[in-house]
């Protein structure tokens, strides 16, 4: 029945992505759509998701009542929706349709569209305290920003959805500036954020809260601490999320309910509880057995900068095989840049969807920027084209040694397609 409504919504409209805010306010107004709760829209190029994890984890420690919205989805669309901590059910979400349907009229909405205000409705008759609310592409023109957020959170900024967004930083940072609101906290995690953000905050007048000027953190190999405005964290326990950029997004976190304490209080050990909790597939998860099997969304070069450090920072492994699948639309050729030195064996597969790149177009851009395979089973470097990542990983494991390493990345959808095959277990 769930799959049956998701895939009428995506008949509604004859363009996946169209941004603007026009559509869905009619609509919303229809619904006479009010979120009472208080509400922390995050915005970014990558970050994003990670960001509204430890936010909800350290809300929920605190006995908040907790809505997340995050997207795009693993294994199952419920898991864009969850109250706190529990994905929604196929019947909640099936309530929320068809009332946006209802409501809907004539206006031709596109999937995210619908889907939002149905998950944002949702919220709305939970008796929430919080929502949390990540943002699917941009921020100006972006379905959740017609939420007027109590405080709004920009995480790195990067190039990505270019055709949309702008090919430049400033261009981006524009866009993604526009979740801030006058008079009200508007954090920024980049440590060197765009002119054109700095600039969008000073003309509306919102209360803008820098990385490395208004909150900062420092810390050594057993723990951490966050340094803000005017509250201190001390000995804090490093977020359960591995990577060394999570450090930045939990200081963006926090930042956020240092701005909210008033209305929002936090305790230090819901903090710590929360940090040491967080859970969320995907961002340099590395499952448990032998060899070891690195899961990560990462699907821009940005991204994929950051996994090549994580990826350095694990210890010598002999051999490091690639699971590597991307979407056409992606910068494919930067990407591989920052991981061609780290990888050994290429698996590359093919994507569904008419976004999707094939195997083969991902070994010839391989071949294209050097990398060059060997001669022979035991090549040092080798580049093969599978079906499907689960397909590929399944042939990763059988010529992995146990002491090697395998890497999952690209992709939500690369990562999707192993954790469902795994059953959609996440450890």
């Amino acid at each position: 029945m769930l799959a049956a409504w998701l895939e009428r919504i995506e008949r509604l409209h004859p363009r996946q992505i169209e941004l603007g805010l026009e559509r869905v306010r009619v609509v919303a107004e229809r619904m006479a759509l009010r979120i009472e709760a208080i509400s922390i829209i995050v915005g970014g190029t990558n970050g994003k998701g990670s960001t509204c994890a430890m936010l909800e984890s350290m809300l929920l420690a605190s006995g908040y009542r907790v809505g997340c919205y995050t997207s795009p989805h693993l294994v199952q669309f419920n898991e864009r929706a969850r109250i706190n901590g529990e994905p929604a059910s196929d019947e909640q979400l099936i309530e929320q349709f068809e009332a946006v349907e209802a409501a809907r009229g004539d206006a031709s909405l596109t999937w995210f569209e619908f889907t939002t205000l149905a998950i944002l409705r949702l919220f709305e008759h939970s008796s929430l305290d919080v929502v949390v609310l990540e943002v699917g592409m941009g921020g100006r023109l972006d379905a959740v920003n017609i939420i007027d957020a109590d405080c709004s959170i920009v995480t790195c900024i990067d190039i990505d959805h270019a055709e949309f967004l702008g090919d430049t930083r400033e261009a981006i940072g524009f866009e993604k500036a526009h979740i801030y609101r006058p008079g009200r906290a508007a954090i920024c995690t980049d440590p060197v954020p765009p002119q054109s953000l700095i600039d969008h905050a000073s003309q509306i007048g919102a209360d803008l809260w820098r990385f490395g000027h208004d909150f900062n953190y420092s810390g050594d190999r057993q723990q951490w601490s966050y340094g803000g405005r005017s509250q201190r964290r001390n000995s804090l326990a490093y977020p359960a999320l591995r990577g060394a950029n999570q450090l930045l997004n939990a200081s963006g976190a926090l930042a956020a309910l240092e701005a909210l304490r008033a209305r929002l209080p936090v305790s230090a050990q819901a903090i710590r509880q929360g940090l040491a909790s967080v859970e969320l597939p995907g961002r340099f998860q590395v499952l448990a057995g032998r060899p070891a099997v690195v899961l990560d969304v990462g699907h821009n070069p940005h991204a994929a900068a950051h996994l090549a450090a994580n990826l350095d920072n694990m210890g010598f492994f002999p051999y490091t095989y690639a699971v590597f699948g991307m979407l056409a639309d992606k910068d494919i050729d930067a990407t591989i840049a920052h991981l061609r030195s780290r990888v050994d064996h290429w698996l590359c597969v093919d994507l569904p969807g008419p976004r999707g790149s094939s195997a083969a177009d991902l070994a010839a851009r391989l071949e294209k920027v050097g990398v060059v395979p060997g001669v022979g089973v035991d090549a040092e470097r080798t580049i093969r084209c599978h079906a499907s990542p689960s397909e590929a990983l399944a042939s990763a494991r059988e010529r992995a040694g146990e002491n090697d390493r395998i890497v999952v990345f690209g992709s939500f959808l690369t990562v999707a397609d192993v954790l469902a095959a795994r059953g959609g277990r996440s450890s």
